[in-house]
């Protein structure tokens, strides 16, 4: 078994080094100083040898700060402490040169290195050059905000894209005066200002405005009113551009944004802003503050950013053009394709390659768990679960024994991560993912009582379960941190929390034990292993080089890696593209994202694209077998029937159906009308019906309501603003009551048995969510508008001595102003009711016509599959007849005779040709000729099962073996009533009653043994064994070969009635061992039945067999 190839680190020395170019004029008096972690003769050789340039190496240092800090740094430090000294950097590109001797460089550099606090006071803005990708995402921005007014972007670019001075970089090109950058993290904030720091400063016309307490006296930082004095200082209407950083959570606190806040970030609230960018786009919760808080501040354009590389979560929002990609595959490329020879170091050579592990899990826990489950008496498809494995109960696992068996495989078993002291020592600290908080707990327990993982420290960094509860994040965060700083080796347990938006560079993998479906999640999660890491070991320093994932759910990880790397391109995104086209795409992702797993021995191999695209299928193929290839998973396409010639339903009838409905399936274009089919074969009910049938149903009744009761409402919020919440409260309800209670009465009055408990269920919570947001939203928005207009009547009346204007004046402004806002309330509330009713009655027809053709479809679909079941059940029958290595889906019509195919199935090759390929067909009402596509069964699925089930046959071969308790019958569904298999069971008792009536009869070499009508070839293989195994028998004929010549020629006899039957009890009878040829037997293809009924049996087995 092949120990895992784990190595997260290699020994690296940071460097400094400086040399000149004597050959080249124009570097005379200049000097390159870079930075590198590898040979630095060998790093100038890099840059040089393609010149053939001669260099001269002036020197070189180690990285490292003299005050025994042991902390790092790079060249980009050392250039801006040259800057500050007033050391001429060469213009035009990033480059490195400076206008300074070697000598005078090297002492300079030895200051820097020994006086680390001058570094700290350095404010030098760094000149920068965007990288290729960077450039990209900037242009397209620039111009797709040139075309679109009040436009909105997305930048779904994978951590350390660089997109802070990438969005700085945007603002100057695109000439925005004034910027808002809002996060919901405010850990974040440290980066915006570092990178405004660096590369920007107040030399770029914009001032750095922010008030978060991360950023709270810090230089360069302008408070609001800090930036207003600043703005009166000059008169130059240039001066003064704004970046104005605030967190999501300052804004919710804020007056302006919600309704309990405080006076502050009113700016934000009444400018207008030229770009609001809106950091880590995905992380947004469409909560109604939130959604409040970015209604209510005006801007031109919104630039959203994102740190999963995923198209698949902007589609909806956003349109191709207006959506810029940099993924994990991207970055990986620019770091393999970097040039070299290039001055600079490559900026991606940090980044860490991750490597996916998977393994079988049930393999671990084979004997204990259950695969599948019973529902209604039938066993349901296998579906090994990660989430039910790790369940809890009372606080201990369900399946204890068998999360000690995993725990204790991982460590002791050699192919496991944990399994020896070099693989712990790689991945000393580890980031372990599961579902619930009460698995996480239980975990931790087991984890400190295990007698290698209790050598962990172990972070329970699982909160309380909610994703978005930043404080716990920060708890988390500061927990792992202290823990790692403090010990050599820590795990930390999370069920979703730091997963997005931290970083902790000393994670080298992280443990999938979590069912997570979702590519998005998945990813974000696997990416928490591939920080940067640059530490100090005993000897020197490291960089970490790998990052690992271990997951342990093979058909459910891969199915996910093959999404991920085809939701990054455009032509297989959404289930798009050839299989061709999908397998390239992943053979791309395998250059940078290795999969590791087992094989069909165990053995770990690294998987190609093939088996990344075929191993969650052949995982299934175990279950078809299991199953007698009555399973679901063989076939696919199913709602393309729908659109399927007539011939395809009448070939499917002649199906014997297994399972219900077990009735003739009918289909036509009329069925297909009524379903309201798209092209794709998919429920799309159009509009015209939704709106039809909602008239019909509720006509001209009122549900919304009254003006009366609105104003009504809204003069006892303004009457009594202390009770105002209460009254909000009651409108909710009554709304709840009248319509929500009242579109439902009369869709279940009118569809009745068809308005499903669960719809009705969905629909009424569906509806009262969106009548609260709606009633909570216009009243948060009245209270928001009501406040500034007070804080503005407040602002007046301190200052009125200035104005000159009375209190009776300015009251009169400002309380008509409130009854603009209160009309402005009871307008907004009013036309959102009446939308809400209009809106929710076509919600809930279309939700009804919609799950009421979609059951009907269902229950189509699932008798196609039932009669597709009882043509698959067959399989199992041909491949014991006529199976041999050769078989596939393709090959399948090959080996079987057309009428023995026709026999056993009751339709031709032909029709089962047209079911697997398709081909051309009339159209019987326009004469047309047309096209079906065929393709019902998964070749894949269908290969391998046929694989699966001839290795179990040989596996099973030997009837010889006492210790079998299975046979191959076992996986034969019976078919008609001469295939109905005798069990083994039964066959033996049968076999033992003809022994008792006939004592000794099986050590006789003259005794004589027939099967007239031999469905299985079990009856014979028992007499056979029977005789084979006596002792007399052995005495008689010593060599086996001998014996089992003569018991085949001379004592036992068969009849089969059909073709198949014969070559399927032969092939059981014979096929014992591969190494024992038995050449004359005596079974022979007859139907004994007629003879046995006229009499003429005996007859016929003396023409037969002689006398």
């Amino acid at each position: 078994m092949q120990r895992p190839n784990i190595k997260t680190a290699k020994n690296v020395t940071p460097m400094i080094y400086a040399y000149t170019t004597p050959e080249i004029a124009r570097h005379d008096g200049w000097t390159k100083i870079g930075y590198t972690e590898q040979d630095v003769e060998k790093r100038i050789k890099q840059q040089t040898h393609t010149a053939d340039i001669s260099y001269h190496l002036e020197w070189k240092g180690n990285a490292l700060f003299d005050d025994g800090s042991g902390e790092c740094f790079t060249d980009k430090d050392f250039h801006a402490y040259l800057r500050k000294s007033g050391i001429e950097q060469e213009k035009g590109k990033n480059n490195e040169w400076f206008h300074v001797t070697g000598q005078e460089s090297r002492i300079k550099f030895y200051d820097f290195r020994m006086n680390h606090g001058i570094l700290q006071q350095l404010s030098a803005v760094i000149p920068y050059r965007l990288r290729k990708e960077q450039e990209e995402a900037v242009e397209k921005t620039v111009e797709y905000e040139a075309k679109h007014k009040d436009g909105e972007f997305l930048w779904n670019a994978k951590p350390r894209f660089g997109k802070t001075l990438s969005v700085y970089d945007f603002c100057k090109k695109s000439r925005a005066n004034t910027v808002l950058i809002v996060t919901n993290r405010p850990a974040i904030a440290n980066s915006w200002y570092d990178d405004y720091m660096k590369f920007l400063g107040k030399e770029s016309g914009y001032l750095f405005v922010s008030e978060v307490d991360a950023l709270k006296g810090k230089a360069g930082v302008l408070s609001r009113s800090e930036y207003t004095k600043e703005l009166l200082k000059h008169d130059d209407e240039s001066f003064g551009k704004c970046i104005e950083f605030v967190s999501l959570q300052d804004m919710k606190g804020s007056k302006y944004f919600s309704t309990d806040g405080i006076d502050k970030l009113q700016e934000v609230a009444m400018m207008e802003w030229d770009v609001l960018v809106i950091d880590e786009a995905h992380e947004g919760v469409d909560t109604l503050k939130t959604d409040i808080a970015f209604e209510r501040i005006k801007r031109k354009f919104t630039l959203h950013l994102s740190g999963t590389p995923f198209k698949a979560l902007a589609n909806n929002k956003f349109e191709d053009d207006a959506i810029y990609n940099w993924t994990y595959a991207d970055e990986q490329a620019a770091k393999r394709d970097w040039d070299d020879a290039s001055e600079e170091e490559n900026p991606y050579a940090a980044l860490p390659k991750l490597n996916l592990f998977t393994y079988q899990m049930s393999e671990i826990i084979k004997d204990e768990i259950k695969q599948g489950v019973e529902i209604n008496g039938e066993t349901a498809e296998y579906a090994f679960d990660l989430n039910e494995f790790f369940s809890t109960n009372n606080g201990k696992f369900k399946y204890d024994s068998s999360v000690d068996k995993f725990l204790d495989a991982m460590t002791l078993l050699e192919k496991y991560p944990f399994s020896t002291p070099q693989l712990r020592d790689e991945l000393k600290h580890t980031f372990w993912l599961l579902d619930r908080v009460e698995s996480a707990k239980a975990l931790a327990s087991k984890l400190k009582d295990h007698p290698v993982f209790k050598d962990y420290t172990v972070i329970l960094a699982a909160g309380d379960g909610k994703l978005d509860d930043d404080e716990e994040t920060k708890k988390s965060y500061d927990k792992v941190v202290e823990a790692i700083q403090e010990n050599d080796k820590t795990i930390t347990l999370s069920v979703g929390q730091l997963t997005t938006g931290i970083t902790i560079p000393e994670w080298s993998a992280v443990l999938m034990l979590s069912n997570v479906k979702s590519p998005a999640l998945y990813m974000q999660a696997a990416f928490r292993a591939q920080n940067p890491c640059l530490y100090k070991t005993s000897s020197g320093y490291a960089r970490k080089e790998n990052a690992y994932v271990f997951d342990f759910d093979p058909a459910r990880t891969l199915t996910i890696f093959e999404e991920f790397a085809n939701d990054l391109s455009a032509d297989t995104s959404a289930g798009r593209g050839d299989v061709e086209t999908r397998k390239e795409h992943i053979k791309e992702l395998l250059n940078f994202f290795p999969v590791i797993g087992e094989d069909e021995n165990g053995e770990l191999i690294e998987l190609d694209a093939e088996k990344v695209l075929t191993i969650p299928r052949k995982i299934r193929s175990v279950e078809v077998v299991r199953r007698g290839f009555m399973s679901n998973f063989l076939f696919q396409n199913i709602s393309q029937v729908f659109g399927a010639p007539q011939a395809v339903m009448d070939i499917l009838s002649n199906f014997d159906a297994v399972g219900e409905p077990n009735k003739k399936v009918t289909f036509s274009e009329e069925v297909k009308e009524d379903l309201s089919l798209n092209e794709d074969g998919e429920v799309e009910v159009p509009d015209s019906i939704i709106l039809g049938v909602s008239n019909d149903i509720f006509g001209e009744k009122i549900f919304a309501p009254s003006q009366e009761e609105v104003v009504e409402t809204v003069s006892k919020i303004v009457e009594k603003p202390d009770r105002a919440e209460s009254v909000v409260n009651k409108l909710k309800t009554d709304t709840h009551n009248q319509v929500t209670a009242g579109i439902i009465s009369e869709a279940k009055n009118a569809y009745g048995s068809e308005m499903k408990p669960a719809d009705k269920k969905k629909l009424e919570s569906k509806i009262n969510s969106n009548a609260d947001k709606l009633i909570d939203k216009t009243f948060t928005n009245y209270n928001i508008d009501k406040n500034i207009v007070e804080q503005e009547r407040s602002d007046a009346l301190k200052s009125r001595h200035e104005s000159g204007r009375s209190t009776e004046e300015i009251n009169a402004e400002f309380d008509k102003k409130v009854e603009q806002v209160t009309k402005q309330f009871q307008e907004t509330l009013q036309t959102g009711l009446k939308d809400l009713v209009e809106e929710s009655k076509k919600e809930v027809v279309k939700t009804v016509e919609t799950n009421k053709r979609e059951r009907e479809k269902s229950v189509i679909e699932e008798g196609i599959r039932n009669h597709l079941r009882g043509f698959s059940r067959t399989i199992p029958s041909f491949l014991m007849a006529y199976g041999n290595d050769k078989v596939t889906l393709a090959t399948f019509d090959t080996v079987i005779p057309d009428k023995v195919f026709k026999e056993v199935t009751s339709i031709t090759l032909d029709q089962f040709r047209f079911l697997r390929d398709g081909g051309s067909y009339e159209d019987p009402e326009t004469g047309e000729q047309k096209e079906f596509s065929g393709q019902l069964f998964d070749p894949v699925v269908f290969d391998d099962s046929v694989k699966e089930f001839l290795a179990l046959k040989k596996k099973l071969a030997d009837y010889f073996d006492e210790k079998s308790v299975e046979d191959i019958f076992d996986y034969i569904p019976p078919q008609k009533t001469n295939q109905i298999f005798t069990p083994k069971k039964m066959v033996k008792k049968m076999v033992d009653m003809l022994e008792e009536e006939n004592p000794g009869c099986f050590d006789l070499p003259d005794k004589t043994f027939i099967d007239l009508y031999m469905k299985s070839g079990l009856y014979i293989a028992e007499i056979v064994k029977r005789l084979y195994q006596s002792d007399e028998m052995k005495r008689l004929y010593p060599d086996k070969y001998d014996r089992l010549k003569h018991i085949f020629e001379k004592q036992v006899y068969g009849l089969a009635p059909t073709e198949i039957i014969y070559k399927i009890a032969t092939s059981y009878i014979l096929g014992f061992d591969e190494d024992v040829k038995i050449t004359h037997h005596n079974f022979k293809q007859v139907d004994a039945l007629p003879y046995a009924k006229d009499g003429s049996l005996q007859k016929k087995l003396d023409e037969i067999y002689g006398d």
